[in-house]
């Protein structure tokens, strides 16, 4: 407990699932952190389970780049700077490529991949200021083939290539950059294009025969945003119960 004490944590994508789970550790190690999500219901419902832990709700879209700028940064500011930044925002589906909606392709990359740039735009300014960590959301998925992921695939690629990028270019300020790599958690999106015999499968396909929590990503996550981290940066961390190297 207190390893965060005195830091303050934006989490997008942090009403349910992943996000919420990074950001409720976070703030169990003592954390100042904003819960950002486009869902204001499923806010509330993060707050809740928050109890008495330091965690403020932020109604923001990561895909609108004005919305984006003035939330973070109104939070840096009013809490005395930004210490970490978690990018988890996503949108989840499957589909044949060649079956694919235009719209929907469009809207996974504003959220994916150009909402992640948005909020490291926001948050540079201040995080240079202090140094810090910045923590990005990839997925197996860029290291084993998944049927009908190809949009999904490619976004979580796109972010392990500017994990690497941003890595270099923040270093000289003490800002340290990396990203983590879920394997199968059932999180509500998952379960909107993952049936009950494709877990069954997943679980099956792990060495350790069970498939990964939203708990098991978030302390790794508390890992990296600490200073317990501070020598790695630039890498990209398999949290997956060994799937990518299972060769089944």
């Amino acid at each position: 407990m207190g390893r965060l004490s005195g830091r303050n944590a934006f989490v997008t994508g942090a009403g349910g699932g992943i996000g919420r789970a990074i950001g409720l550790a976070l703030a169990r190690e003592g954390a100042r952190v904003a819960l950002a999500d486009i869902n204001e219901e499923l806010l509330g419902e993060a707050v809740k389970e928050a109890g008495g832990l330091d965690v403020i709700p932020v109604v923001c879209d990561v895909s609108d780049r004005d919305d984006v700028m003035k939330k973070l940064g109104g939070f840096a500011e009013g809490a005395g700077g930004l210490d970490i930044l978690v990018n988890n925002a996503v949108m989840f589906h499957y589909a044949p490529l060649e079956d694919f909606d235009p719209a929907i392709i469009s809207r996974m990359l504003d959220v994916g991949i150009k909402g992640t740039f948005w909020s490291l735009q926001a948050a540079i300014p201040h995080l240079k200021k202090r140094g810090g960590s910045v923590i990005n959301l990839s997925s197996i998925a860029v290291s084993m083939a998944i049927t009908n992921a190809s949009v999904y695939t490619s976004i979580k690629g796109a972010i392990d290539a500017l994990t690497r990028q941003i890595a270099v270019e923040l270093g000289p300020w003490g800002i340290r950059v990396n990203a983590l790599a879920p394997g199968s958690v059932q999180t509500p999106g998952a379960n909107s294009v993952i049936n009950e015999a494709g877990w069954k499968t997943r679980e099956q396909k792990s060495p350790l025969r069970r498939l990964t929590t939203a708990e098991d990503v978030a302390n790794a996550a508390v890992f990296l945003a600490s200073d317990e981290s501070v020598s790695i940066t630039g890498v990209t961390l398999k949290v997956d119960t060994g799937m990518t190297i299972s060769g089944t």
